[in-house]
């Protein structure tokens, strides 16, 4: 079948993924439908669609199911589909967020996780865009993040062994629709994403026309990115259980960067990595005077002992 060719700046970025086997998640939204598309235009790129059905939205969300499965088999694309009820019944509810987003994030990462896992798949591919990336550092911002939460989604991560990659992260919204109405190729729009009722629909809406203001966001973000590759190259690395003086008598930056990673290490969730959280850690290092248990998302509890730090099995 003969696959257009995507223009120029859509096309670099294409370009710019690895070749191989990829999991791509398509929610139905004009972003991940162009994605779907763009890729096409590289033989050497072997995708496998995964929708994740939320059951929400007095059935809309059903209905997206149904399109993405229509595109999919349009396409010649496998897909692997699925709904909320069945993932959360895969897992142990006792380690899912009690948030909806951050619940429906856990989710769809370990759908992820599992059919990269039975397709032999080397990770994700997801459709992430500028307007996303200025949002997200926008919704960071409001929350007092640090330099490393500030410089926003990367093209390329990981998250418990699941390689992701936003290849869109440079590219508009707007664009992304230009192109589809140029294929011809229609999407869903999901109700939720004007919704008042969530902060991210808020936080769309007040960017929504504000160009100078998302263009700062974006530039900020890789100013901070800049910034955090500095801290993270000069922030020690603590081993398993530390002498409470290594971590205390940092500089706070620093102190910060190297707790961060302490906690990933030990299984605080990413998502759950607040800098409340992280200056907790760090205040338990100075101060003899806090409590010398504590216990931190994952479940993970931290102990301090004659003048060391750990994480004591529960």
């Amino acid at each position: 079948m003969f696959h257009p060719a995507p223009p120029d700046e859509l096309a670099a970025v294409i370009a710019a993924i690895p070749a191989g086997r990829w999991a791509i998640g398509v929610s139905g939204g004009a972003d991940s439908v162009a994605l779907l598309h763009l890729i096409r235009s590289r033989s050497d790129l072997h995708v496998h669609a995964v929708h994740l059905d939320h059951q929400t939205r007095a059935g809309a969300s059903a209905a997206d199911a149904r399109f993405v499965t229509d595109l999919c088999a349009q396409l010649s694309v496998p897909l692997t589909a699925t709904t909320r009820s069945a993932v959360e019944a895969s897992l142990d509810s006792a380690t899912l967020p009690a948030g909806d987003s951050a619940r429906f994030r856990r989710l769809r990462q370990a759908l992820f996780q599992r059919v990269c896992n039975e397709q032999q798949l080397q990770g994700v591919l997801l459709a992430h865009h500028a307007d996303d990336q200025a949002e997200t550092v926008l919704q960071r911002l409001l929350r007092g993040s640090s330099p490393a939460g500030l410089g926003g989604m990367k093209v390329g991560s990981c998250v418990a062994g699941l390689r992701i990659v936003r290849p869109l992260l440079g590219i508009r919204a707007a664009r992304l629709r230009e192109y589809l109405n140029s294929i011809r190729q229609r999407w869903r729009e999901d109700a939720t994403n004007r919704s008042p009722a969530y902060q991210r629909s808020r936080l769309r809406h007040a960017l929504m026309g504000r160009e100078k203001l998302a263009d700062a966001l974006l530039h900020m973000a890789g100013a901070m990115r800049a910034l955090s590759e500095e801290i993270s190259a000069a922030a020690p690395v603590l081993p398993e259980t530390f002498r409470i003086q290594q971590l205390a008598d940092l500089p706070d930056v620093l102190a910060a960067e190297s707790a961060r990673r302490w906690l990933l290490a030990r299984g605080v969730p990413p998502g759950e990595m607040l800098p409340a959280i992280i200056k907790r850690l760090v205040t338990t290092s100075r101060d003899a005077a806090s409590p010398a248990r504590q216990h931190f998302p994952g479940k993970v509890l931290v102990c301090r002992r004659k003048g060391e730090m750990s994480v004591q099995v529960q």
